[in-house]
């Protein structure tokens, strides 16, 4: 079906005008559609090679969304533009399929951006105080109820037992090239359980996570470029405050790119780290468990660790997750991932001062 069929098969107010393609985002297809009544929409086909469920995957998005639109409404805010909205196929549904293809329609949020970068002073604090917000807002949701889009996701003892199986097969024989960077991980295979056991005993409580919590999942208001909504939420899943503090933390507090070679440049900015604590910690801190709070810098740490594992991993089986832009990119990936990990080991105690000063 063309698109606009496929967008006319929704409870849309007016006539469809236009569409256009958005290229950011690097999952699903996304597309602004322009009607004639002054609402607009925003039209993704889901890729289904990742979410293998469209079904529990809306499941989990409508649930989210109408409990959020329910504690944004009781707190007298804009329900429209401090939630996603999905909209209702003609059918009371909200899914269309066409072909093995799925796609949904949500109302298009005005007058707010996202942005790849921190372009403008402030983003990153107010992105924390968005993902902070979305945390004490959901800290009472059932979140065992929501399903697992992708099995294991944030299960760090799993991500090194995958790197242990890669290591052993060796697939594209890169061992020879990468095994202090094994070392590395292995001597830190204890330490990866620190969040998934205390998950399983109950210390930490089970959290509705966002499990993607970079800065272009915010929507920024173009007047005041505070932070009106929380994003992309395919990845929302049951798991640990941890999980989306601490990678927001492995990207943004860095101070060089992901794949950069000189790892002299490469380090936890304790300023950026401070910056984001200060959001993050002064909107979800009362929703917070002191446990949790105790852990904010071991998320941070776990999450670098289990990212730069992944990369590893996937270095040594030839490169069959992560796109490349280069050969060996995988590989400069982890690296980085793994000065991270040592900085913030050596930073422990500043970052731990930090959180100490926002708790209250």
């Amino acid at each position: 079906m063309e698109l606009i069929q496929i967008a006319n098969t929704f409870e849309t107010k007016g006539n469809i005008t236009k569409l256009e393609q958005i290229t950011m985002g690097h999952i699903n297809g996304t597309y602004k559609v322009f009607c004639d009544a002054g609402t607009d929409y925003i039209l993704q086909k889901i890729n289904t090679n990742i979410f293998k469920n469209p079904f529990e995957l809306t499941e989990n998005i409508l649930g989210v969304t109408e409990f959020l639109g329910r504690k944004i409404a009781m707190r007298g805010g804009n329900r429209e533009r401090e939630a996603m909205t999905l909209v209702k196929n003609k059918n009371g549904g909200y899914l269309c399929k066409d072909g093995d293809a799925y796609y949904r329609l949500y109302i298009c949020i005005k007058g707010a951006t996202c942005y790849s970068s921190a372009s403008i002073d402030g983003l990153f604090k107010n992105s924390a105080k968005a993902f902070g917000r979305f945390q004490m807002l959901l800290s009472d949701y059932p979140a065992a109820e929501l399903h697992e889009t992708i099995p294991y996701f944030h299960d760090t003892p799993k991500r090194l037992r995958d790197l242990e199986a890669s290591v052993k097969a060796d697939k594209a024989g890169r061992l020879k090239y990468c095994q202090n960077e094994v070392d590395f991980f292995m001597a830190r295979k204890e330490f990866a359980s620190a969040i998934t056991s205390k998950l399983a005993t109950g210390e930490l409580p089970l959290r509705v996570t966002h499990n993607d919590t970079k800065l272009n999942n915010v929507m920024m208001d173009d007047a005041t470029h505070e932070g009106i909504c929380v994003i992309d939420l395919d990845t929302v899943m049951p798991g640990s405050s941890l999980y989306d503090f601490g990678d927001s933390i492995r990207f943004g507090a860095s101070t060089a790119a992901e794949d950069e070679k000189d790892l002299s440049k490469v380090w936890c900015s304790m300023e950026l780290y401070e910056e984001y604590v200060s959001g993050f910690v002064g909107e979800a801190g009362k929703a917070l468990t002191d446990t949790e709070l105790d852990m904010l810098p071991v998320g941070a740490i776990m999450m670098t660790l289990e990212c730069g594992a992944r990369f590893l991993a996937d270095y040594l089986d030839g490169d069959v997750y992560f796109s490349l832009h280069y050969d060996g990119q995988n590989l400069d990936r982890a690296r980085t991932q793994i000065k991270l990990v040592a900085d913030m080991e050596s930073k422990l105690d500043q970052m731990n001062a930090i959180v100490t000063k926002y708790r209250g």
